[in-house]
C-alpha cells in the first residue's frame, strides 16, 4: 500500500501542480493584459511550461501504472488486465471517464504551449495576452476535473491483482490507438480560435486582426476534426456497424456539431476578410463552435444518453453542464457589449454573389446543427419533464438532413463561380455550363447502372455539377499558376470539396444499392442472394486468455472465405460481434 499511496500521492501533487500553475497564470495573464504589465506578462510562458510539464508528467504517470499493470490504482482495476494486449493496453488509458479527461488535458496543454510560443514576440499585446489568460482559464478548469470528480489516481481497494481490461469494442481494432487521440485534437483545438474571439471582445480589437492570427489554429483545428470523424467512421464500417459508417448515434452527433459550426465558421469568415461582413456572426459561431465541445463532452461523459460511444453515469455532468452555461452566458455578454463595434457597414448586395451564397450556405449550416441538436437532446428532455424514455432514431436525421445536404450541394457547385459583390446572370450560366454537363453525365451514369428514387438522383447529378465546378475551378487556377494551383487558401478549399463531393455521392451510392436480406446458412450448401451464391465452408475456434472466438467461414462466388466473427470476452462475460469487410 506504501507504493500505491505514492503513485497515486505522485500523480495527484503533479494534477495539483497543473492546477495551481494554470490559475495563476490565467490571473497574472489577465492583469498583465488589463494593465498593460509587461513584466507580469513576461511571467506567464513560465507559467505555461509548469502548466505543460505537469500535464505531461500526470499522463506519462498514468501510463507508466497501465502499461506496468499497477493494480493498486482503482482505474487500473477498472480498465487494465494482465491478458490485454500491450497495444490496447497503451489506449486503455483514454477508454474510460479519467483518463480521457486525462488526455483531454495534456493536449490542451500543448495547444497552449505552442500558441504561447507562437505569439511569444507578441505576449506583451492586450490581444494575446487576454487570448492566453483564456486558454489558461479552461486549462485551469480541466485539471480541476482531473483532481477533482474525474481523478485518475483513486487508490483502489487491497488484494486486486488483475482486471477486466477495457470495453472489449476497444480491444479489437488498431484504430482505437488514433481515433479518440486524434478526435480530441480536433475538439480540444477549438479552445485557440475561441480564445482570441474572446480576447477580441474583452479588448474591443474586433477588427480583422484577430481572425489572422487564429486562421491556421482553425484550420488546424477542423482538419483534426474532420480526420478523427473519418477514422470513426471507417472503425464503425469495420467493427461496429456491419459495413454501415455513420448511425446518427448520439456521441457521433456530439463530434459532427462542432465540425458543422466550423465548417460555416471558416466559410463566412471569409466574407468578413474581404467585405467586412458578418462579425458578429463569426465571432458566434467560434463561441457556439467551442461550447458544443464543452456540450459533447457533457453527453459523452455524463452517462445521460445510451450510447455505444458513451461512458457510464459519472459526478462530472453537473461540472460540465455549469461550464456550459457560463461560457454560453458571458460570450453573450461579451457580444452584447460590443455590438455597435461589431455592426456591418455594409450588406450583401446581391444574392448572386460570392458572399451571398456563403450567406446561403450558413443558414443551412445553421439549420443542420439545429436538426442535429434537437434530435440529439429531446430524449433528454422528454426524459427530464415526462420523466419516460424514447428514441430519436435515423428517419428522423434521414428527412430533416437529406434535403440540407443537396441544396448544399447544388450551393457548392455554384458559389466557386460568383464574383464578389454582384454577378451578371449571363456571364454565370457560360461559367456553369461546363460543370452542368459533368452533372448530367454523373446523373445518366447513375441511371444506367440503376440508381432510382429523387434524393439519390439528385445526390449524383449535383455531385457531379460540384465536382465539375471544382475541377474547373482548379483547372484555371493550374493553368495561370501551374503547380502553385495546387495551394493557396481558395484552391485548396476545391479539393476539400472533391474530397466531401466524393464522400456524399459513396454514401448515397451505399444506401441506394445496399441489398439485405436474412439467411441461414448450413454447412456445405449454398445460398443465391442479390445475383451472388454464398456458402459456408467451415468454423474456426480461437481461445486465448482474453477470449474465446467462433468465426464463420463464408465464401462468395466460390472465391477466399469471409470470416465474421462472435467473441466472447471471458473476463466480462460479453460477447462482441465483429464483421467481415
Amino acid at each position: 500500500m506504501l507504493i500505491a499511496s505514492t503513485i497515486a500521492q505522485l500523480g495527484r501533487g503533479i494534477l495539483l501542480l497543473g492546477f495551481v500553475a494554470s490559475f495563476f497564470g490565467a490571473f497574472a495573464a489577465a492583469v498583465g493584459a488589463k494593465r498593460a504589465d509587461q513584466k507580469t506578462l513576461r511571467l506567464v510562458p513560465r507559467f505555461v511550461g509548469i502548466a505543460m510539464a505537469a500535464a505531461i508528467g500526470a499522463f506519462s504517470v498514468m501510463e507508466w501504472a497501465m502499461m506496468s499493470r499497477d493494480f493498486s490504482l482503482d482505474y487500473v482495476q477498472k480498465v487494465g488486465s494482465r491478458s490485454t494486449p500491450a497495444l490496447y493496453n497503451f489506449a486503455a488509458v483514454w477508454s474510460a471517464l479519467e483518463g480521457s479527461i486525462l488526455i483531454w488535458v495534456l493536449i490542451l496543454a500543448g495547444y497552449l504551449a505552442a500558441a504561447t510560443w507562437w505569439m511569444r514576440r507578441r505576449i506583451n499585446e492586450p490581444l494575446v495576452g487576454w487570448a492566453i489568460a483564456v486558454m489558461l482559464a479552461v486549462l485551469a478548469y480541466f485539471f480541476l476535473l482531473s483532481f477533482g470528480p474525474a481523478n485518475p489516481f483513486v487508490v483502489g481497494a487491497p488484494g486486486v491483482t488483475d482486471g477486466p481490461g477495457p470495453n472489449p469494442l476497444l480491444q479489437n481494432h488498431v484504430l482505437v490507438m488514433f481515433h479518440p487521440p486524434i478526435l480530441y485534437l480536433g475538439y480540444v483545438g477549438m479552445t485557440v480560435p475561441f480564445a482570441f474571439a474572446v480576447a477580441a471582445l474583452i479588448t474591443g480589437k474586433v477588427d480583422d486582426g484577430w481572425l489572422h492570427v487564429t486562421r491556421r489554429w482553425t484550420l488546424a483545428a477542423w482538419g483534426f476534426l474532420t480526420f478523427g470523424i473519418a477514422l470513426g467512421g471507417w472503425w464503425s464500417y469495420e467493427v461496429l456497424g456491419w459495413s454501415g459508417v455513420w448511425a446518427w448515434d448520439p456521441v457521433e452527433n456530439a463530434s459532427l456539431l462542432p465540425w458543422i459550426t466550423g465548417t460555416a465558421y471558416i466559410h463566412s469568415v471569409m466574407v468578413q476578410e474581404r467585405r467586412g461582413l458578418l462579425r458578429v456572426w463569426n465571432i458566434s459561431l467560434l463561441i457556439a463552435t467551442f461550447s458544443l465541445t464543452i456540450l459533447g463532452t457533457f453527453l459523452t461523459r455524463s452517462g445521460v444518453l445510451n450510447s455505444v460511444h458513451a461512458f457510464s453515469e459519472s459526478d462530472i455532468g453537473p461540472w460540465l453542464l455549469v461550464a456550459f452555461g457560463v461560457i454560453v452566458a458571458a460570450s453573450l455578454v461579451l457580444v452584447f457589449m460590443r455590438g455597435d463595434q461589431l455592426r456591418s457597414s455594409g450588406s450583401v448586395e446581391s444574392i448572386y454573389s460570392r458572399e451571398g451564397a456563403f450567406l446561403l450556405n450558413n443558414i443551412l449550416f445553421a439549420v443542420f446543427a439545429f436538426v442535429v441538436l434537437l434530435g440529439t437532446v429531446f430524449p433528454l428532455v422528454v426524459e427530464a419533464l415526462q420523466q419516460r424514455q424514447i428514441v430519436v432514431g435515423e428517419p428522423f436525421f434521414d428527412q430533416l438532413t437529406v434535403p440540407i445536404g443537396i441544396t448544399m450541394l447544388f450551393i457548392m457547385a455554384v458559389a466557386p463561380m460568383l464574383p464578389w459583390r454582384r454577378s451578371g446572370r449571363d456571364s454565370l450560366g457560360e461559367k456553369l455550363l461546363v460543370p452542368a454537363v459533368v452533372g448530367l453525365v454523373s446523373l445518366g451514369l447513375a441511371v444506367a447502372v440503376g440508381a432510382r428514387g429523387l434524393a439519390p438522383l439528385l445526390a449524383f447529378g449535383l455531385g457531379g455539377f460540384a465536382a465539375g465546378s471544382a475541377l474547373a475551378h482548379l483547372g484555371r487556377a493550374i493553368r495561370a499558376q501551374r503547380l502553385n494551383g495546387f495551394v493557396g487558401r481558395s484552391n485548396g478549399g476545391m479539393i476539400v470539396h472533391l474530397g466531401v463531393i466524393m464522400i456524399c455521392v459513396a454514401l448515397t451510392a451505399s444506401n441506394s444499392f445496399t441489398r439485405s436480406q436474412e439467411i441461414d446458412l448450413v454447412l456445405g450448401r449454398e445460398a443465391s442472394f442479390a445475383g451472388h451464391t454464398f456458402e459456408l465452408v467451415g468454423f474456426e475456434e480461437r481461445t486465448d486468455s482474453r477470449s474465446n472466438s467462433v468465426r464463420a467461414l463464408v465464401s462468395i462466388d466460390g472465391g477466399k472465405a469471409y470470416a465474421p466473427a462472435i467473441t466472447k470476452f471471458t473476463r466480462i462475460g460479453m460477447n462482441v460481434g465483429t464483421p467481415s469487410v
